[in-house]
């Protein structure tokens, strides 16, 4: 007996995890939510743990995590690098982050720099504009991360069902 499998996952269907450190949790309707302690970013989807990671910032944690936090993020970027999907999310433009309206001694040329660093050790970093775009942008991103995970599972249970293995 053949095992029948559905061709696409509808939104309705995945279920996102919000880490419980998150302080400002994001809007990722229609996606359902579940709060549990993620390993590594701020965002995930049941199931997908070790594959999916999204860590949020907003403006003034960007800045902090150049400035006095450094240490702290490299280990969350390298810890990111281990995940097939990762990205940054962050709540500002590039133009907010030139302009450097915030109270710190950062520069913006430190935090473009550190951006720009990030992105070339493989960190794909998303500059969404505010939160409300940020909780789209998130969904968004877990929903195509679920069905194309659930594409490449369903070839596979074609293969093993039809007793034919793409060679590598």
């Amino acid at each position: 007996m053949a095992l029948e499998m559905r061709t696409t996952v509808s939104p309705e269907n995945v279920t996102a995890i919000i880490d419980t450190r998150e302080q400002l949790p994001l809007d990722l309707a229609p996606l359902r939510t579940v709060t549990r302690m993620l390993t590594t970013g701020d965002y995930s989807v049941v199931g997908l743990e070790k594959v999916v990671s999204v860590e949020r910032k907003s403006l003034v944690d960007l800045v902090q995590c150049v400035g006095r936090d450094r240490k702290r993020f490299d280990r969350e970027v390298q810890r990111l690098l281990a995940y097939p999907v990762r990205a940054i999310v962050v709540e500002a433009s590039w133009s907010e982050i030139e302009r450097g309206d915030w109270r710190s001694q950062v520069k913006p040329s430190q935090v473009t720099g550190s951006v720009l660093g990030w992105i070339a050790r493989g960190i794909p970093i998303l500059l969404i504009g505010d939160h409300e775009a940020a909780g789209r942008a998130v969904s968004r991103l877990l929903l195509i991360a679920a069905r194309r995970r659930w594409a490449e599972a369903s070839a596979l249970v074609r293969c093993v069902q039809e007793q034919t293995f793409p060679v590598g």
